[in-house]
């Protein structure tokens, strides 16, 4: 199909997002009852690691209860399942389950062997490991048997694994090899990130006291970390519950050098990097000193800051389990994304501006130049990330329809047409042979 044909269908009609939503409302409602639970039940004895594994079990029953329960998800086309067809092999499974067992070994010799994840930040992520991989791996033996015994394509990223373990490469194709490699990636990187902050995050839930919150001031503080909260509790999820049998399977990852640089700088260890040595923005005198003596600007800045969180967290919460960095596990059409393609992080960014207001003077106009600039250049870095996203995610025609709907239809429709704002207008990729 050419681009101009989708162009011309895709003004009229926004595809259906893979993850309904009430599957992502589910998932949310039941990630704040268990944290309910946990902050009334405090005295429970039990510490952060199992904390975080009580809120991520919850909330992923919760999610896959409505989303295989009422819609159905193990049997979309997309699983590669097909469950009136049966071709049970043994040895084929034990090629996979070979396969990730290098996988994992390879895991295992990269946490070892960098000195970062031997920091006290990930204590609580090496606990939850200790508690879940070994009864994973029982049920990893029936799980892969049942999935190989259904897959009408079973030569999955874990069989090419075992194959080339089994030093037979004649049979490896060597992209389905790359592209598991580079999920496999993903997902240590990323869950062991999100894992480390998320135990930071209980441990704050396990001190709250919400009898003290009196001001407008202790209810921004409470919003702002409750915001980030919710973001890597969902995070996780999405990163721990990455299986064929749900649907939340990875199709495919970044397959660009420069898409993963610009994605991994943004967080520790290499942002502490790139903001500390090259992009610090912060003046030390943010929104909240800017207007102490301004209370009605103070609470409506203070407010518009926390709407906009919203907006990020909601852009999080509606991919449910599918939530993964550097990765199509299906488009999104609905919630934020209905009315923009990168709600995330356009309302990240105005958020920083809005925090740490570098453009107010401190009696210094070229400190106050240089802050702009290095936000700027903040801004940028996740504009690059959009459109390495853009590309990556341009290869499955439903984005390609999503996106050019949205420019018909979305909120900001408008500004696409001002002078500096056209380039920001989605282009989809040419048809091979399409003239330039």
């Amino acid at each position: 199909m050419s681009a101009q044909v989708v162009q011309c269908s895709a003004a009229a009609v926004r595809p259906r997002s893979v993850v309904h939503a009430a599957v992502a409302t589910t998932g949310l409602l039941a990630y704040l009852g268990a944290a309910s639970i946990l902050y009334a039940r405090q005295p429970f004895g039990i510490d952060a690691a199992q904390g975080a594994m009580f809120l991520i079990g919850v909330t992923a029953m919760a999610i896959f209860i409505v989303d295989l329960g009422w819609l159905k998800a193990h049997r979309r086309p997309s699983t590669g399942l097909d469950f009136a067809y049966d071709d049970p092999s043994w040895s084929r499974t034990g090629v996979k389950l070979l396969g990730l067992s290098v996988t994992l070994a390879l895991v295992a010799f990269a946490y070892w062997a960098f000195p970062v994840y031997q920091e006290k930040l990930y204590e609580g992520y090496w606990d939850l490991l200790e508690a879940i991989v070994p009864p994973w791996l029982v049920l990893a033996v029936p799980y892969f048997h049942f999935v190989d015994r259904k897959m009408r394509s079973p030569r999955d990223g874990y069989w090419h694994v075992g194959q080339a373990a089994l030093l037979n490469f004649r049979e490896v194709d060597r992209e389905v090899l790359v592209q598991h490699v580079l999920g496999w990636i993903i997902k240590a990187f990323f869950l062991a990130l999100m894992v480390a902050f998320m135990c930071s995050d209980v441990k704050w839930l396990y001190l709250l006291s919400l009898d003290r919150l009196d001001s407008f001031s202790d209810w921004y503080d409470f919003a702002y970390r409750l915001v980030y909260f919710i973001d890597v509790g969902i995070a996780c999820v999405g990163y721990i519950m990455a299986f064929r049998l749900t649907d939340t399977q990875i199709r495919s990852s970044e397959p660009t050098l420069f898409g993963w640089i610009i994605a991994v700088m943004c967080y520790p260890p290499f942002w502490d990097v790139v903001y500390g040595q090259y992009l610090r923005y912060d003046t030390g005198h943010p929104w909240g000193a800017w207007l102490a003596t301004h209370h009605v600007l103070y609470v409506a800045w203070g407010t518009g800051i926390l709407v906009l969180l919203a907006i990020y967290v909601w852009a999080t919460i509606i991919f449910a389990a599918r939530f993964s960095n550097l990765t199509h596990r299906g488009i999104i059409t609905n919630g934020p994304y209905r009315w923009m393609r990168h709600p995330a992080y356009l309302s990240k960014n105005l958020s920083w501006w809005m925090i740490s207001v570098p453009f107010m003077p401190r009696g210094n106009v070229g400190g106050t130049i240089a802050a702009c600039s290095m936000l700027l250049g903040v801004n940028v870095i996740y504009y690059l990330r959009a459109k390495t996203e853009e590309r990556h995610l341009s290869r499955d025609t439903t984005y390609v329809q999503y996106a050019l709907w949205v420019d018909q239809h979305g909120l900001l429709r408008h500004f696409r047409r001002l002078p500096l704002l056209r380039h920001l207008a989605y282009r989809p990729p040419r048809a091979p042979g399409a003239p330039a």
